[in-house]
């Protein structure tokens, strides 16, 4: 007879013991989990309401399809095709008003279709015989489903009609195969285009007219948000940056320093709202053909000034920071181009967000980019031979960066202008009326005449000599006046 030793016996009473633990610790490690669940909802709902709004709105088109199925009058023209409501409207229905119409009508579209060339296919399939049909509706489901699937890897099919085609390669081979045991292919194909119409539309309807959530909205307000972002990336690096070179390191502005990175990887979020917002009717300000893809080259461009950010913002993490004779050089030039920048950056997201032309924008640009032509003068000056090259890099690649972005804002100032030019933009005079150090971009090189008083004024112009050769560039120094 064997006799169990004591550390079995032990061992076993310790997996016991925390068995038991666990069970007893399961009520409250159930009641935390529920109650970080009930702290996320309610996060997210005081985040954006909207959400709350479509998930009653979702709740209300299902139970609205779903009497057909349970009104019996309903349900006796229908019978078990009334599911099909209830299923167009789980897969149709969607957060925006775009993403609804391109679903919806992709599905009712391509069951249109599909469902006409499956009974086609159905009959002439039927005409060559008992022995004939299965082959002729097995060829017709391979050649729709092959070359549908080619035609998905189309560019535009892929970004517009995606859903549809599977929709249609899904719809034609259910008809066409069911039709071969069925006799009744028309009806089911009449009964099933009539649900899927009726849960589409019942999708559309309450999308449009209850707190509609319009996807063209999304998109403008994000790209006016992203030009502030940027604006006041800039603004804050500015202050942290040159603070860092005097007074070390800084933990200030941390949250504008990081606001560039949710630009970085915007493209696709991007390009599926301009594809929603282009099947949304006209609304507001925003026209059925209104200009998306206009949007797209300012974001675009934000991107490319975002990875300038980046960057920058490495170089303001660096332990390499240069000589601080050096950063006190070209701090003021430096600090002029950021903060002209960041100001047009932001005149430019509240020129989107508001659709208003604002003068003022010209003149930061104008500025940043007299700034950046006395900076230029100032490194191809003597001041550097006899400094070292490795304490000149990290300044000097800052400058370089801070050019690049002063190029980039310019031209998303241009993409703007067209834009505000294809829609219309209200006109906003909000030139301040201090003396300003720059001309307007469209009179460069023509001297601006002076208001008309009856008191004599005499006007003395004194150009510069560094810009009196650069006339025909994109801008230049306005001339002192005296």
């Amino acid at each position: 007879m064997e006799v169990a030793s004591p550390n079995t016996n032990q061992e076993k009473a310790g997996a016991f013991g925390k068995g038991w633990e666990q069970i007893k610790a399961m009520p409250k490690v159930v009641s935390n989990k529920v109650l970080a669940i009930c702290r996320k909802s309610k996060e997210i709902a005081q985040d954006d309401p909207r959400k709350v709004i479509h998930s009653l709105k979702v709740g209300l088109a299902i139970s609205l399809v779903s009497l057909f199925y349970y009104y019996q009058p309903l349900y006796e023209n229908f019978g078990l095709s009334a599911m099909w409501a209830v299923m167009t409207v789980v897969v149709v229905f969607e957060y925006t008003v775009g993403a609804t119409l391109g679903k919806g009508l992709n599905r009712t579209m391509a069951t249109l279709v599909a469902g006409a060339l499956g009974v086609g296919a159905h009959y002439l399939a039927s005409l060559s015989g008992d022995t004939g049909e299965p082959i002729l509706i097995g060829f017709f489901v391979f050649l729709q489903a092959a070359i549908a699937s080619f035609i998905r890897f189309f560019p535009k099919v892929k970004t517009r009609y995606d859903y549809g085609m599977l929709i249609f390669i899904l719809t034609f081979s259910l008809i066409s195969v069911s039709g071969f045991r069925d006799d009744e292919v028309l009806e089911m194909a009449h009964k099933r285009l009539s649900t899927i119409f009726i849960g589409g539309s019942a999708c559309v309807m309450i999308s449009i007219f209850i707190c509609p959530v319009w996807a063209g909205e999304e998109f403008h307000y994000s790209i006016a948000f992203k030009l502030e972002t940027l604006g006041d990336f800039l603004e804050a690096f500015v202050r942290e940056y040159f603070k860092t070179s005097k007074e070390g390191d800084s933990k200030d502005n941390k949250s504008f320093l990081e606001g560039y990175k949710s630009i970085l990887n915007s493209k696709s979020s991007e390009e599926s709202l301009a594809n929603f917002a282009r099947w949304e009717p006209g609304h507001g300000k925003f026209k059925f053909r209104h200009p998306w893809d206009q949007y797209l080259k300012i974001g675009a461009l934000s991107r490319q000034c975002a990875y300038r950010m980046e960057a920058l913002n490495e170089h303001l993490n660096s332990n390499t920071q240069g000589s601080p004779e050096i950063h006190d050089t070209i701090q003021e030039l430096c600090s002029e181009m950021s903060l002209e920048s960041s100001k047009a950056l932001k005149e430019l997201g509240s020129s989107v967000r508001t659709m208003s032309r604002k003068s003022s924008i010209d003149t930061h640009i104008a500025n940043s980019k007299a700034a950046v032509k006395r900076l230029k003068l100032l490194l191809q000056s003597n001041l550097w031979k006899e400094t070292d090259l490795l304490s000149l890099i990290p300044p000097v690649t800052v400058a370089s960066l801070l050019i690049d972005i002063v190029d980039c804002t310019d031209e998303i100032a241009d993409s703007v202008n067209v834009l505000a030019s294809l829609t219309d933009f209200d006109s906003v005079d909000n030139t301040d009326k201090s003396p300003k150090t720059s001309q307007s971009p469209q009179s460069e090189c023509d001297a601006e005449p002076g208001p008309k008083t009856d008191s004599p004024h005499v006007v003395i112009l004194i150009e510069e000599s560094s810009t009196s050769s650069d006339c025909g560039n994109s801008i230049s120094d306005r001339p002192n006046r005296v």
